[in-house]
């Protein structure tokens, strides 16, 4: 049991080392240097009883690694009155030369950092705005399952040299000649069907949680972003969506290339005097935005234009908004198309 004048020389900072069965704690008490760790299990009633430990619960300043374990933890303690930061493991300060990594040494380290000011939290999302952004995941999800079967199948066909010449794949004419298929070989016969009712179940998996998402569109919570973020060419409303559950807050980014290093767009780079090397994006970041954005980026292929697509998400919009997605989209196709210069002044 700590003595009282832990809690009242200044803030205790708990550094947290979070795994599936356990909790490295890191206590950093004031005037100290090194944090004293223990383990704990990772329960609320062996979370609830450390926490107990501490008379002051305000003068407490805990922190822990975003990861697979979520947010539940930070929940918790923010319901139980104690301040806690969720760090982005990405911007944590690293040493060269240092690899040696327990828990033990990584909940000291986060305890000392927290308390010197140099992690960098990030915005945990709301629990209805958490949901929203694991059905879009879980979409993403069952269009890469569709994606497999179809190759599944495509494979299947060509090595019964069952070649489709006349469109493109995967379109309604491809889909009714699948359809007319069968083999003389029962075996055969029965893997087509097998391959075939993978793929409708994948099909229609897609269509409902797509259909499901669609509520959200004009939701309290997500509709008015996903309006202005949809006015931009490339990006429809399921895209905006997606967008917005992975971002929730576009105000916690100071400047472009701070969104960008979020996404893993920015390019990597390993110079030293008169050295120059630059090579591909880092990929260092939200791979679900990074997906969306490369997606839409290639509706930038050709010029500048306004459709009646583009037109009708932008009904109901400011001019302030339409006018910004306008010279976005005129800027974005001379990056994309740099020998093309189109000399256009009107705002449609």
């Amino acid at each position: 049991m700590p003595s009282n004048n832990y809690s009242r020389g200044g803030f205790v900072h708990l550094g947290l080392d979070v795994s599936k069965d356990s909790i490295a704690v890191g206590i950093l008490r004031p005037d100290e240097v090194v944090a004293d760790v223990e383990m704990i299990a990772n329960q609320e009633s062996s979370i609830r009883r450390l926490i107990s430990r501490f008379e002051d619960r305000k003068l407490l300043r805990t922190c822990y690694e975003a990861g697979p374990t979520g947010y539940e933890l930070h929940r918790l303690l923010s319901s139980i009155g104690v301040a806690n930061d969720v760090i982005a493991p990405s911007l944590m300060p690293r040493i060269p030369g240092d690899h040696v990594k327990t828990d033990r040494r990584d909940a000291n380290r986060l305890a000392r950092l927290h308390r010197a000011g140099e992690l960098t939290p990030i915005r945990v999302p709301s629990k209805a705005e958490e949901g929203v952004r694991d059905l879009c995941r879980a979409r993403g999800v069952a269009v890469e399952e569709r994606r497999r079967s179809r190759q599944r199948l495509g494979s299947f066909l060509l090595r019964h040299n069952q070649i489709f010449r006349e469109t493109m794949h995967w379109t309604q004419a491809h889909q009714s000649w699948i359809a007319g298929l069968s083999f003389d070989d029962k075996a055969t016969q029965s893997a087509l069907s097998f391959y075939r009712s993978v793929l409708v179940s994948c099909d229609a998996i897609l269509a409902s949680t797509t259909a499901e998402l669609a509520q959200y569109y004009d939701s309290t919570l997500f509709g008015d972003p996903v309006h202005r973020l949809s006015a931009y060419r490339g990006i429809d409303s399921l895209g905006a969506l997606t967008i917005i559950c992975e971002v929730c807050d576009f105000r916690r980014f100071s400047h472009p290339g701070a969104f960008m290093g979020f996404c893993g767009l920015v390019p990597s780079e390993y110079s030293s005097g008169a050295s120059v090397r630059r090579g591909h994006i880092t990929h260092a970041g939200n791979v679900y935005v990074r997906t969306q954005l490369i997606e839409s980026a290639w509706a930038y292929q050709h010029g500048p234009s306004s459709g009646i697509t583009i037109k009708r998400r932008q009904q109901g919009l400011g001019q302030e908004t339409i006018s910004r997605a306008w010279k976005a989209q005129i800027r974005l196709c001379r990056r994309f198309r740099p020998k093309v210069r189109p000399k256009i002044t009107v705002i449609p």
